[in-house]
Formats: C-alpha cells, sequence, structure tokens
C-alpha cells in the first residue's frame, strides 16, 4: 500500500522525481503515484507540477514537521516536562483530538501538532485556515492543581509567550491585540484557541490551541476574511517549523510554570512593549451590543481596560475591533 506521506517527503525538495523512480522507490505502480498525488491535490490544496519527461514536484517545497527534530531542538528543562510529541498528516483539529485524549487521561505536557486541518477553529466559531504543511497548527495539554478562577489571563499569556518565540527567531516586533491575537504591522499573524475541563474549584485542564501563519499559499488565505501576513513575509525569510514549534514550546512551558506561580504579573512588561492597541479607539463587540473608547492597557487578571465618558473600565470578554470606530474620542455605547 502506498504511504502518501512517504511520497511527499520525497516531492517535499521542490525538485522534479520521475513517476518511474518514485514507483521503483516506494513498491507501486507510476498508475499508483499519478492517482495519489491527484487525490492529495484535492484533498490538501497542493499545486503538484507534472512534465512529461521530468516527471512530479512541488511548486512550494515542504519543510515537514518532525518530531525527533523538534525535541532535539528543545531545551532540557522543556524536554523534561513534556509526556508526548504527535506529529499527525491531518486531523479534524488538533485542539478536538488532543481534548479528547484529555479525557482519556492523557498526561500533562502532551503535544498535538498536525500538517493539516480538516476543520481548524478560531475563537467565536471562526474557521481557522489551515493548509497542509505550510503553517503551525500545535495543541498543548496542561494540567492544573487550582481552581478555574486562576486561569483569568491565561490566553494573554500564552498570545505573549508565542510572540516572544516569533521574536526570536524570526527577529520581527510583533504586536498584541487584546485578547490573544499576535499582529504584525496590523495585520494578523497568530491566534490561540484555549479549552477547559475540570471542576470549578480544581483541578482542571487546559487545552491550549496555536496558529502560526508561517507560509501561507495564496491561493488558501482566499478564505481569509481579515488583513493577514505569515512569519516568511514578516520576517523576509525562510523559517523552519521545527525550530519554530520547538521555540513556541520553550517560551510556553517557562511561562507556564511562571504564570502557575504569579499569573499574568511577571508578563505585564512584554505586554506593555508589545501591546498594538494601547491608546488607539477601538470597538469592543459583545453578542448584543458593542463600545467605542479608547483602549489603555490592561490590568493583572488580563482585563482590557477601556476609557470612555463613563471613565476607565475593565472588560474580560469582548472582540476588539478597530475598524469602523466613528471618532478619536469615542463617548458612546451603541446597541445593535
Amino acid at each position: 500500500m502506498l504511504d502518501r506521506v512517504e511520497l511527499l517527503k520525497r516531492l517535499g525538495d521542490g525538485r522534479f522525481h520521475s513517476g518511474e523512480r518514485l514507483a521503483h522507490q516506494l513498491g507501486v505502480s507510476r498508475g499508483a503515484i499519478w492517482k495519489a498525488l491527484k487525490k492529495m491535490t484535492q484533498d490538501f490544496g497542493l499545486d503538484v507540477q507534472s512534465v512529461r519527461g521530468r516527471g512530479y514536484r512541488l511548486e512550494i517545497p515542504i519543510d515537514f514537521l518532525d518530531a525527533d527534530k523538534i525535541q532535539t531542538a528543545l531545551k532540557p528543562a522543556t524536554r523534561s516536562r513534556l509526556s508526548a510529541i504527535e506529529v499527525h498528516t491531518s486531523l479534524n483539529s488538533t485542539n478536538h483530538h488532543l481534548y479528547e485524549l484529555a479525557r482519556q487521561g492523557a498526561q500533562n505536557g502532551h503535544v498535538v501538532m498536525a500538517e493539516h486541518q480538516q476543520a481548524g477553529r478560531g475563537r467565536r466559531g471562526r474557521i481557522w485556515v489551515s493548509p497542509f504543511a505550510q503553517n503551525i497548527y500545535l495543541s498543548l495539554l496542561w494540567r492544573f492543581d487550582f481552581a478555574l478562577a486562576r486561569l483569568s489571563g491565561l490566553s494573554l499569556m500564552v498570545a505573549i509567550t508565542v510572540a516572544r518565540a516569533l521574536h526570536r527567531v524570526a527577529g520581527i516586533e510583533p504586536q498584541l491585540k487584546w485578547p490573544n491575537d499576535i499582529q504584525f504591522q496590523g495585520r494578523k499573524l497568530s491566534g490561540n484557541l484555549l479549552e477547559v475541563q475540570g471542576e470549578s474549584d480544581g483541578p482542571c485542564a487546559v487545552v491550549m490551541g496555536i496558529g502560526v501563519n508561517v507560509s501561507m499559499p495564496a491561493t488558501a488565505a482566499e478564505a481569509i476574511d481579515q488583513p493577514w501576513i505569515d512569519l516568511s513575509s514578516a520576517s523576509n525569510r525562510r523559517i523552519s517549523r521545527n525550530s519554530l514549534s520547538a521555540a513556541i514550546l520553550d517560551e510556553l512551558v517557562m511561562g507556564l510554570s511562571a504564570f502557575s506561580e504569579s499569573g499574568l504579573k511577571t508578563f505585564m512588561p512584554d505586554w506593555q512593549r508589545w501591546d498594538g492597541i494601547r491608546g488607539q479607539s477601538v470597538r469592543l463587540i459583545f453578542e448584543d451590543h458593542e463600545i467605542e473608547g479608547q483602549a489603555e492597557g490592561i490590568d493583572e487578571q488580563g482585563a482590557l481596560l477601556l476609557r470612555n465618558r463613563n471613565g476607565l473600565r475593565r472588560y474580560h470578554i469582548g472582540e476588539v475591533s478597530l475598524r469602523g470606530v466613528k471618532s478619536l474620542n469615542p463617548e458612546f455605547e451603541r446597541i445593535q
């Protein structure tokens, strides 16, 4: 039986490979090679070129995720706190898969990654566009022995640690958009989605899903409904997804230890450094109404500080938008 992943790995260098040679290497017929590539083109949106006399090639080379390479690149302290790293060809979503594993008793520090997501999810039920083998889709399970209330600000901490990794690996200055988006020059680069299990008074477990646009194909990006950018474009360099995955896990595991001890307090300087909306007029959107005001940063519980004619108020929920703000000095609340 043809191993489709092995076939893609042989094409991953972006060079031409003859169908005859691929068939010999993989122990199948040339027809099986053609059918497999056609199916993967449909399933994963790959652009496979076929040229008579030269063979097949991927238009965009693939840097495949490799659990061993990621393990090797991790700091020893991180490696000791992770229980497993799974890398899948395709999943419904890494969060959904790991959430089910958590219900079945998966250990603290279990990591699930995928080359492709069939139904990747963002905040508020949005679709997370997940083209094959170009970006990072990573979920980490972490167990806490305290009450759910102490998780306040955790999504902000996750965003900060990912921003640290992007800064370290790609040399960019990211922007943080409350509560958990990472942007570059006002365009979305990364986001996270947290899902919680457990009792209100503890213990509890959190599945932290992280998506990073590393090298987004233009055809896949047509489905994105907001300004976006990928890390390769932002840094003007080719980024190793294995190195970046290891850096994210290093920063995240170290951050989780600090968060467990003192909450968001130790992360405040980095939020202030990279706060992309502070001092700007924004709309804070809820399900049935919205508020306009000037963003004034966050507090140590992760609440957004918003100032308008009613003074300075704290908000733990809502979605921030900089689009369509009517005034530079907003003073009103609008019911939709």
